[in-house]
């Protein structure tokens, strides 16, 4: 987990507590982190992972992919972030474009991280990516007590975003209450 924040936290707070190992990587590491995961320095936390997810704040992410393309080849990258007011808030292009490799994955970046601590009943998360990346995907999703939905390869990545606009308003015609997700009804 690159990041210790609201995001990072919530989610590797519920992934240690399904039973999967979580590592932060942080600028300044040292310690314990949310749930008590050791925080380590980006690259040492790369180091042995199946799985990076980059849960930063979207201003900073481009500074992560760049000096450890080497590291992100061949890993599932979740991008969980938002840079927001950017032309894409996406971190595809620097992620793919620094480690080709890598199986890139957009996730956990439509919802408040308040729906991650306390995911409301049958709520989706709807997420896109390498098809390769899936499985794993949908298993940390399951794992935080959302259902995966899953839209189609990278090239839907702004399918996904499309629902961070929608979100939004909804919030804000529900007060600024962010406890608030979408279900997929069949």
């Amino acid at each position: 987990m690159i990041g210790t924040g609201n995001i990072g936290g919530s989610l590797g707070r519920k992934w240690r507590a399904a039973g999967h190992d979580v590592v932060y990587g942080s600028r300044s590491p040292g310690g314990d982190g949310p749930g008590g995961a050791p925080v380590l320095t980006v690259a040492d936390a790369l180091l042995g992972s199946d799985v990076v997810v980059l849960a930063v704040p979207g201003r900073s992410v481009a500074e992560i992919p760049a000096p450890h393309g080497a590291e992100l080849a061949g890993r599932v990258v979740i991008d969980a972030t938002n840079n927001i007011g950017a032309g894409q808030v996406n971190a595809r292009d620097a992620v793919t474009g620094s480690a080709p490799g890598a199986r890139y994955v957009r996730a956990f970046s439509t919802l408040g991280w308040e729906n991650f601590v306390d995911p409301p009943q049958g709520a989706a998360l709807f997420f896109a990516g390498d098809p390769d990346a899936r499985a794993v995907t949908e298993e940390l999703i399951g794992a935080i007590g959302l259902e995966p939905a899953y839209v189609g390869d990278a090239d839907a990545t702004q399918t996904v975003d499309g629902l961070l606009p929608l979100w939004m308003a909804l919030v804000r015609q529900q007060g600024g209450d962010r406890r608030l997700a979408l279900r997929i009804v069949r």
